[in-house]
């Protein structure tokens, strides 16, 4: 006997309410309301009685550390934790046309290279379509099957007649269940779909990778409960002016997190950038005015970054404060820093910063750099161009310590450059005997170093 209700779901956050509205109070998204019918089955599906196993003592249960198998793909099995784990469920999210598809299909084509047989589900191209992005991509492995299906029901037989290592749903929107009547790509049919796929991923050790789409907001459309469900989550960042494209990890549970990989765009698909920092520095102008390099750490990976500002009179009465590839909320902090305890006059001024080469700062070792770039650009005096400044500012103009200043200054020497600007407490750690190393505790000694 099965049992079933009808309620009404927000396609934006996932709240539910009993009745339509127009507005939903936990994201404020007006029109996104969408009557869903729920099936309650009486007894567990097949699916779900294949994951269930007894009750075990710790000490009998195997670890699966150790258990990646790599895809041949460097910069994807950084991100992944050396490789794929198998029985594991990938999500990897990003805006339309960034190259979601392009790396799914690579990382196939790479594991069939090696042996490993591999199942392309496709819910939104057609098998030609397909073909004819491998024929550009040059992909001709016979171990990679393409198969166009939307019935998750008819996707679990074909992976439980297969077989395969790996198994892509691109995307999970697309997909559906019978058990549920509402339409795919509704809450009630992502996360069902998902979940029967993890199930057969966990009893069979298929290695799932599912591709999602994202909301207005960059978020994955589930909406979060995929996140919670899957056991890694990846996301495609960069802009559509710049070839660069970065795959970073939200979470992983076999590996750290906030690890990055990068890659440029090319028509024969998505390229491994294995020194990014060389990449991204490779136009920067010297001896110019409001041009600093950084150290942006991300995961274990240091990078290399040019932040830019343009300091200019304001005609307004509110000056603009833009800020592109950092925390606009960061940014403001900063100035007001600049303002109050090294006596610049910034309330007149348009502000605008910028990351060269599309990729975002998340953290804060880049905050001194920012306040070198902000003042060099208002005082039109330029940085030389061999120094590069790490460090995180407080709100009274103190400069603190940062994680990894001795992986950051590795990468700076190894990149050509003669002298770094550093916290005063990071020179405890072991610094490289070619660069001239300079601890500052304040934003002011920072500058008059500087300039």
């Amino acid at each position: 006997m099965t049992k079933s209700k009808t309620i009404f779901a927000c396609q934006n956050c996932g709240a539910q309410s009993p009745k339509w509205l127009g507005r939903c109070p936990d994201c404020s998204e007006w029109n996104t309301y969408v009557e869903e019918t729920i099936v309650n089955l009486a007894s567990p599906s097949p699916a779900h009685d294949a994951f269930s196993t007894a009750p075990k003592s710790l000490s009998e249960i195997q670890s699966d550390v150790g258990m990646h198998v790599p895809i041949g793909i460097n910069e994807l099995d950084r991100v992944l934790g050396s490789g794929y784990v198998p029985g594991s469920v990938t999500l990897i999210g990003g805006d339309p046309g960034i190259g979601k598809s392009t790396i799914i299909l690579q990382a196939l084509s790479s594991a069939a290279r090696r042996g490993q047989p591999c199942l392309y589900i496709s819910g939104e191209e057609s098998a030609s379509q397909i073909k004819l992005r491998a024929d550009r991509m040059g992909i001709k492995e016979a171990n990679l099957l393409v198969v166009t299906e939307n019935s998750v029901e008819r996707v679990l037989e074909h992976i439980k007649k297969i077989s395969p290592q790996i198994a892509a749903i691109d995307s999970i929107q697309t997909m559906y269940t019978g058990e549920i009547q509402s339409a795919p790509g509704t809450i009630s049919q992502i996360r069902d779909s998902a979940g029967k796929l993890m199930y057969l991923s966990k009893a069979s050790g298929v290695a799932m990778f599912l591709v999602g789409h994202v909301t207005k907001d960059g978020s994955i459309a589930g909406p979060k409960v995929l996140e919670h469900m899957v056991d890694t989550v990846l996301y495609f960042e960069g802009e559509r002016g710049h070839p660069f494209r970065i795959l970073r990890t939200f979470k992983n549970r076999f590996g750290s997190t906030n690890e990055i990989g990068v890659f440029e765009m090319t028509g024969k698909g998505l390229l491994e950038v294995s020194n990014p920092s060389r990449i991204f520095l490779a136009e920067r102008p010297s001896s110019v005015a409001g041009s600093v390099v950084v150290s942006s750490l991300e995961g274990s990976r240091p990078v290399l970054l040019e932040v830019q500002a343009l300091i200019s009179g304001s005609g307004l009465t509110n000056p603009r404060r833009t800020a592109i590839g950092l925390d606009a909320g960061r940014v403001a902090l900063l100035v007001a820093v600049l303002e109050k305890i090294v006596g610049l006059q910034l309330a007149d001024q348009d502000i605008f910063l910028n990351v060269a080469g599309g990729i975002k700062i998340v953290e804060p070792a880049a905050d001194l750099g920012v306040i070198a770039a902000v003042n060099s650009s208002f005082a039109n005096r330029a940085i030389d161009p061999e120094t590069i400044v790490i460090g995180e500012v407080g709100l009274t103009g103190e400069v603190r310590a940062v994680l990894g200043c001795d992986i950051r200054l590795k990468e700076a020497e190894k990149m050509g450059f003669k002298r770094a600007i550093v916290p005063k407490s990071n020179l405890k750690t072991k610094i490289p005997a070619k660069m001239d190393v300079i601890g500052v505790t304040s934003v002011d000694s920072c500058l008059q170093t500087l300039f």
